[in-house]
């Protein structure tokens, strides 16, 4: 190889590896960190919330119908920024999990 296919080689090699890490490191600092979730079966609701970072979170929760053959039951609240609450009205079927969902 030549002295110029190689330095070009080794630039551009330089150059994506530079790339990646820093689309890395900004990836990792945009999640919304410090969240938490609450529920309240008698009321029927759902909510999240995250005090740090950057991004977006949602609540998200999972219930079981009644009817074995329905199956489950999907539930998810809008995105929101961080600082603020995410709320979903829930069903009144037995609620198998209960997570918030991160977004940068």
């Amino acid at each position: 190889m030549g002295t110029r296919k190689w330095v070009a080689a080794a630039s551009a090699t330089t150059m994506l590896t530079a790339a990646l890490v820093a689309g890395t490191a900004s990836s990792a600092q945009a999640v919304p960190t410090n969240c938490s979730t609450q529920l309240n079966t008698q009321q029927r609701w759902a909510t999240s919330f995250c005090s740090g970072g950057t991004g977006e979170h949602r609540i998200r929760v999972l219930q079981r119908h009644f009817l074995p053959e329905v199956g489950l039951i999907p539930i998810e609240g809008p995105w929101v920024s961080v600082g603020s609450v995410s709320y979903a009205t829930i069903s009144p079927h037995t609620t198998i999990n209960v997570w918030v969902e991160t977004r940068g």
